[in-house]
């Protein structure tokens, strides 16, 4: 009963952190959609390849700014916890007067999964290195910490989750970049799931911080 009791409050101050985050959706800055589709191939049984396009709307959710495809290769034969992926990210992203830039992004993945009082919790480190096309090249240090709630709400068994995503760049300006998500998951079918999900992005730009809020939505396929 006690455990019970336990599960219960953290899953109702999970719940009411999602909707704390829907209220910040209010303050000011730009409104934008983030669109993901991407494949999940079994290799074996500890190998995947995982490819994904990913585009982003931003000017009120009017004008695209960003396309990006990533790809690689996650291996998970050393625990049922620890997941490792080599991966590979080419990014396009629109400058002000309308030209495009681009940047090559290899990056390593160590992604630890556990079970507290019910949750479903995973916890993935990310290091990075952006080869950008107009400034200087840099590393940055990524730490996603996200928990799944054991629900299934309504006949199409959608499935809460909470995130947050720190990002911290190896120079001078160091943490630059913080991410607070709220969303479910959904299976369309055995092999398809839908993430739906609102995003409230704080980022330091020359010194100003601004804030972005997005609607995401990630399509992906499992073979």
């Amino acid at each position: 009963m006690r455990e019970k009791n336990w599960q219960d409050s953290v899953i109702a101050a999970i719940v009411l952190i999602l909707v704390s985050e829907i209220c910040l959706g209010s303050d000011e800055g730009d409104f934008q959609y983030w669109s993901k589709v991407g494949v999940c191939f079994n290799i074996n049984k500890d190998w995947q390849f995982e490819f994904e396009e990913e585009f982003k709307l931003g000017d009120h959710a009017e004008q695209l700014f960003i396309h990006n495809s990533d790809f690689g290769f996650v291996y998970s034969g050393l625990a049922g916890w620890l997941d490792l992926g080599f991966k590979f990210k080419k990014e396009y992203e629109k400058e002000d007067d309308g030209s495009w830039t681009e940047e090559n992004r290899p990056h390593f993945n160590v992604t630890i999964t556990s079970r507290l009082l019910g949750l479903d919790i995973s916890d993935r480190s990310r290091l990075e290195y952006r080869d950008l096309q107009e400034e200087k090249d840099l590393w940055r240090y990524r730490n996603k910490l996200t928990v799944r709630l054991p629900l299934e709400l309504t006949q199409f068994k959608l499935q809460p989750y909470m995130a947050e995503e720190v990002f911290i760049n190896f120079d001078a300006e160091d943490f630059n970049t913080n991410r607070l998500y709220g969303g479910f998951y959904l299976w369309l079918s055995k092999k398809t799931r839908l993430d739906v999900y609102y995003l409230w992005q704080v980022s330091k730009d020359d010194g100003n911080w601004d804030n972005t809020h997005v609607l995401g939505t990630n399509l992906g396929f499992y073979f």
